[in-house]
């Protein structure tokens, strides 16, 4: 039997001179949502006093492919960045746009489990309950 309700399992990649990308992506046939929300850019052991260039290749609302930096990390002056929950939507790619690295990136896989369908339809409201709701009032300035 599969779990319903949410569930959240540790993410984490590292991007280095030989390993330039890494691709987040889950099963096309899985009817779940996913959401990944990263939470840590660090440059880790090994790491030289460099700019390490790290981009999100995803996909606009177009559906074209487009690569936005999040993060420049340097070891002496900027080693970390705390990316608060940044979440994305699979699939999304992790690319080390300029630097050797390592660097590693930390967050959460959150995974929701669609119920059963039939819920969706009793959230629809009758005429009735659609009248018996008070209009929306403009606030008081």
């Amino acid at each position: 039997m599969e779990p319903h309700g949410p569930s959240s399992v540790l993410f984490g990649c590292e991007l280095s001179a030989s390993t330039k990308s890494y691709t987040f992506q889950v099963d096309e046939e899985d009817d779940s949502d996913h959401i990944l929300a990263l939470s840590v850019v660090c440059l880790t052991d090994g790491a030289k006093d460099e700019c390490n260039v790290v981009e999100v290749v995803g996909r606009n609302h177009e559906n074209q492919e487009i690569a936005v930096p999040v993060a420049n990390l340097k070891l002496s002056c900027q080693p970390l960045l705390s990316l608060d929950n940044f979440k994305l939507q699979p699939p999304v790619t992790f690319r080390l746009a300029a630097g050797s690295g390592p660097v590693h990136l930390t967050g959460w896989h959150r995974i929701m489990h669609r119920e059963d369908a039939s819920f969706e339809e009793d959230d629809d409201l009758s005429e009735e309950e659609e009248q018996e709701l008070a209009p929306i009032m403009p606030a008081k300035k």
